[in-house]
């Protein structure tokens, strides 16, 4: 079954949860758990298919990047000449 929320308060506090969060009915009664999705964090179990010492490697390589508002700008300006 899926619920769909629109309480913005009731959002806001889930989505500034960063862990389990008991759910409970005015009378205090547990009615269930909220556990939030992780962002950005693989699977548990989740093994990368390169080593650590590769990912830093390559994390290394791209360190000269430009920022986003930047790029952004740069897209909106048109084509250079």
């Amino acid at each position: 079954m899926s619920i769909t929320i629109t309480d913005p308060g009731l959002l806001a506090q889930l989505a500034q949860s960063s862990g389990v969060v008991e759910l409970k009915d005015p009378n205090g009664r547990a009615l269930g758990t909220f556990t939030p999705e992780p962002f950005g964090k693989p699977p548990p179990g989740y093994t990368p298919p390169i080593s650590e010492e590769e990912i830093e490697r390559r994390r290394q390589l791209y360190q000269n990047g430009k920022p986003l508002a930047e790029i952004l700008k740069r897209l909106q300006s048109g084509p250079s000449e």
